[in-house]
């Protein structure tokens, strides 16, 4: 964790928004009717959604009819979602971050953060989620981790493996430090498998939503887009390849 820059984090984004928005995988509505049934969560519930980006799971939030505060740091990212959002009336962007959300204390029931808890600082981020959290309220931390069961799997992850400059600190980041976060409560784990259709237009776009993957001109794009038409070309079935995740969710009180 210690190798990666959560102040530039708020930015590292800002150059990927549109890819990201388009092309960055949804979750199982499954994952929503689990949270539901967890939670308790009745249709007037109060959610935080830490870190929220451009609000792929914050929409979901906002369907189950519950009243949702987004917090993202980063200004191009909440902007996306805030042109997406902005008619749900139970919808609200806050300029803030793990560590300052900005909301009142206890006028949560949910916490959420997807795909970010390796942006926060997890210390201070406890403490802000507890000030924050109303009695029996519940964290949920939750992933998008794709499987490694088919050849096109196993390629894609060679690919990002070899491409990416950070990737394997962003991959394993939050994995050590979870049982401590959650502390002294125990967490449970559930998995939630869903997957993706993709074109290649869809695929190159995926690659180049995550923040650690190069960009046009930067160094080694060309070769990577070279190895990955090819492994488009090679496992495509009628113009589409198929990504498989399984959600990964840490949730307790």
């Amino acid at each position: 964790m210690a190798s990666l820059d959560k102040f530039n984090s708020k930015e590292r984004f800002s150059d990927r928004v549109d890819n990201y928005k388009k092309y960055r995988p949804t979750y199982p509505d499954s994952l929503l009717d689990f949270l539901q049934a967890k939670g308790g969560l009745t249709s007037d519930a109060t959610v935080a959604d830490i870190g929220s980006g451009t609000g792929i799971l914050t929409e979901l939030l906002l369907k189950k009819g519950w009243t949702v505060y987004a917090i993202e740091p980063n200004a191009k990212m909440r902007e996306a979602a805030e042109a997406q959002l902005n008619d749900y009336p139970n919808f609200s962007s806050l300029t803030g971050s793990g560590e300052a959300t900005g909301l009142p204390d206890q006028s949560v029931q949910l916490i959420t953060v997807a795909q970010a808890f390796h942006w926060i600082d997890p210390v201070l981020a406890r403490k802000e989620f507890d000030r924050i959290l109303l009695p029996d309220g519940h964290i949920a931390l939750l992933w998008n981790l794709r499987t490694l069961d088919s050849p096109f799997d196993k390629g894609y992850e060679d690919i990002k493996a070899k491409y990416g400059t950070d990737y394997h600190e962003i991959r394993k980041a939050h994995e050590p430090e979870l049982t401590a976060f959650f502390a002294p409560a125990t967490m449970d784990v559930h998995y939630f498998r869903h997957s993706q259709q993709l074109d290649f237009e869809g695929l190159k776009g995926q690659v180049l939503s995550s923040s650690y993957m190069p960009q046009p001109g930067q160094k080694n794009y060309e070769e990577m887009m070279e190895a990955l038409t090819e492994l488009f070309e090679v496992n495509q079935r009628d113009g589409e390849v198929t990504i498989t995740y399984d959600t990964k969710l840490y949730i307790n009180k």
